[in-house]
């Protein structure tokens, strides 16, 4: 069974910075994909970034420059930094993983449970 755990959300002031972590657990073959999605109320779940398995970012327009993803492939683990932090980033952001079980099985998207982050002052 897999699983992923979010760590690293809260409340910061605007302008401020928060680093979020991802573990991805359990029957792992192979993690392609990783990445960090928000959902805002009344709003569609969004990307945020993205990294491939080789490193390589992708990030939504509106968080280049202040959002950094990066992954650790020893620890099956995902980052979100993120400076300068708006109200408008105000959201629940899970984390994403597309990923092999088992050698034969088939690859699919894994869902954290979501961490809640407000930017208020």
């Amino acid at each position: 069974q897999v699983q992923l755990v979010e760590s690293g959300g809260g409340l910061v002031q605007p302008g401020g910075s928060l680093r979020l972590s991802c573990v991805v657990s359990g029957s792992i073959f192979r993690i392609y994909a990783m990445g960090w999605y928000r959902q805002a109320p009344g709003k569609q779940r969004e990307l945020v970034a993205s990294i491939t398995s080789g490193g390589s970012p992708n990030y939504a327009d509106s968080v280049k420059g202040r959002f950094t993803i990066s992954r650790d492939n020893a620890k099956n683990t995902v980052y979100l930094q993120m400076n300068n932090l708006k109200p408008k980033n105000t959201a629940v952001y899970y984390c994403n993983a597309d990923l092999r079980p088992a050698r034969f099985d088939n690859r699919r998207d894994y869902w954290g449970q979501g961490t809640q982050i407000t930017v208020s002052s």
